[in-house]
């Protein structure tokens, strides 16, 4: 009889261990796909209180990364314009300096309102700012400072041409934008400044 009952107390255990078993793995699987659920949710609200605090707009991602972009970018040919406004004394070489510089100035504007804040900008004005097609290195910006006469005018319409080519090398980030007024942005880029390519070329092969 003790036997009998030593072999059925076995018997219970054994099935309520196998019970316990089964409902630690249910409860575990079920707590896993909890956290991974809150994680994800998590993590696209961070996602997304990033986007909303850097982009305030409605701008998709490679409208908001060409506007970080060509907003130093632009600021750059601002700087160049102004050296040449001080520098050049070729009548063409100015005309051309203060429309590039009106221009661009004016679109730099129009870009930090796409962004929502003007410190939006903040990291494309450091260094990375330089790893951009057509920006003129500091040394070469020194070497433009530091030119006058001819050699300045030379150095100045190369720089710019490469710089505007850059430009429209960017510009082909919002080729499929569905935004009306960025789309305008950059059709105007491509306009203006491939006629200015052209412009500074015969300038260049007069002086």
């Amino acid at each position: 009889m003790k036997i009998e009952l030593k072999k059925r107390d076995g018997f219970y255990l054994a099935i309520i261990g196998v019970l316990i078993l089964i409902v630690l793995r249910v409860f575990s699987f079920n707590s896993g796909n909890h956290m991974n659920d809150g994680f994800e949710e998590n993590g696209r609200g961070q996602m997304g209180m990033g986007t909303e605090e850097n982009n305030s707009s409605n701008l998709s991602g490679n409208e908001f990364m060409f506007a970080e972009m060509m907003i130093p970018h632009h600021q750059q040919a601002v700087d160049m314009s102004d050296l040449a406004l001080a520098t050049s004394k070729n009548a063409k070489v100015l005309d051309l300096a203060q429309r590039i510089k009106d221009a661009q100035s004016a679109e730099i504007v129009q870009m930090q309102s796409w962004l929502g804040t003007g410190e939006s900008n903040k990291m494309m004005n450091g260094h990375m700012g330089h790893d951009m097609g057509g920006m003129m290195s500091e040394a070469e910006m020194a070497t433009l400072k530091s030119a006058t006469g001819s050699t300045f005018d030379k150095l100045f319409l190369e720089g710019m041409i490469a710089h505007h080519e850059g430009a429209l090398d960017m510009a082909t980030m919002i080729k499929d934008t569905n935004d009306q007024e960025v789309n305008s942005f950059g059709l105007n880029v491509i306009k203006v400044q491939t006629a200015e390519i052209a412009e500074m070329k015969e300038i260049l092969a007069s002086l």
